[in-house]
């Protein structure tokens, strides 16, 4: 299946989401009408092939379930996505996990307890018949030492080893087969801040070395400005914007992404938490509101924006949502 924008653009694309949704629907009995839940509401986006695509928003919001679309642990609801300009959508499991290989978020629930360093890294390569026993431990140990840990590891068991060398492992075992682009959902958060640094560094070392495509799912803007090529700020299952890492982090124009942006806390004592004057919190997804989903919590909110849904659109006068160029930001917002 072709791509509907991929001809707009030169630079070839590891990772294209086209009109993306997903909905659930939760309860319902004889006394109570089930409701409806869109977790992912028509979400495109194009990763470039080398670039890490940050992802942002608040809990809820969606990124982990588009994460499970992207691995094919849940199927959309409608829409399609496209690895290298392939569709996904009727490859099976074992032929997806060649192409896309996720690293989770808790490295102490992530890993087999049962079962050697070894054993763990080089699944991925018995599942898929790749080269003798031989070979394959070769390639083990030689991603243990790309990740930075031992010869002696392979021997080990995660109970033996540190937070942060359990991450390491699981970075190993997502990268031992090459895949295409790399699921980081949260890779850092359960680490110690001295560790994350570090495993920040080791990933983008590994980005490049391989040349890999991330997509990178996080919550702490200070680790998505490090890291991020290019960032995506998701509300309620939507893009509200999108663009380059200076043009999100110097000059933000949908008043969500401002706000997230003014919620990081100050380094300096006695400040506080900043009040970022969103008011109410976020809205039932279940019943979210009328026109821009946002509005309600919205400081520069008119009449028009409960009304009218706004478009995700290219800033550049004239360009709509099917032409944007790669490097122009876009923006969900009736007064961007």
């Amino acid at each position: 299946m072709s791509s509907p924008t991929a001809a707009n653009s030169t630079a070839p694309l590891a990772l294209e989401l086209c009109a993306l949704s997903k909905t659930f629907k939760l309860g319902g009995d004889m006394l109570r009408k089930s409701r409806t839940l869109t977790a992912v509401n028509n979400v495109s986006l194009r990763v470039p092939r080398g670039q890490v695509m940050g992802l942002v928003g608040e809990s809820g919001c969606g990124k982990s379930t588009l994460a499970k679309i992207l691995l094919g642990l849940t199927p959309p609801s409608a829409g399609d996505v496209l690895i290298n300009g392939k569709a996904i959508a009727n490859a099976n499991q074992k032929a997806l996990a060649r192409h896309i290989q996720p690293i989770f978020q808790d490295p102490y629930s992530s890993l087999n307890p049962r079962q050697r360093i070894d054993q763990i890294v080089g699944l991925p390569l018995r599942i898929h018949a790749i080269g003798t026993a031989k070979e394959q431990a070769a390639k083990v140990d030689e991603m243990l030492e790309l990740v930075g840990l031992p010869k002696r590891a392979a021997r080990q068991y995660p109970g033996q080893m540190s937070g942060g060398q359990r991450q390491r492992v699981a970075i190993a075992r997502a990268l031992i087969m090459r895949p295409d682009l790399v699921i980081c959902d949260e890779p850092t958060s359960a680490l110690d801040v001295s560790v994350q640094a570090q495993i920040l560094n080791l990933l983008l070392d590994l980005k490049d070395e391989f040349g890999l495509t991330y997509l990178f799912i996080s919550h702490d803007l200070a680790v998505v400005e490090h890291l991020a090529d290019r960032l995506a700020v998701m509300y309620l299952g939507q893009i509200v914007e999108e663009g380059t890492r200076e043009q999100i982090f110097t000059a933000p124009r949908h008043p969500y992404t401002q706000a997230l942006l003014a919620s990081a806390l100050t380094p300096e004592p006695g400040l506080g938490v900043p009040d970022i004057g969103l008011g109410a919190g976020q809205p039932d997804p279940t019943r979210p509101p009328t026109g821009c989903a946002f509005h309600p919590r919205c400081p520069i909110a008119q009449p028009q924006c409960s009304q009218q849904p706004p478009k995700l659109t290219n800033l550049v006068q004239g360009a709509s949502q099917g032409t944007t160029q790669p490097n122009q930001p876009r923006v969900a917002c009736h007064f961007a």
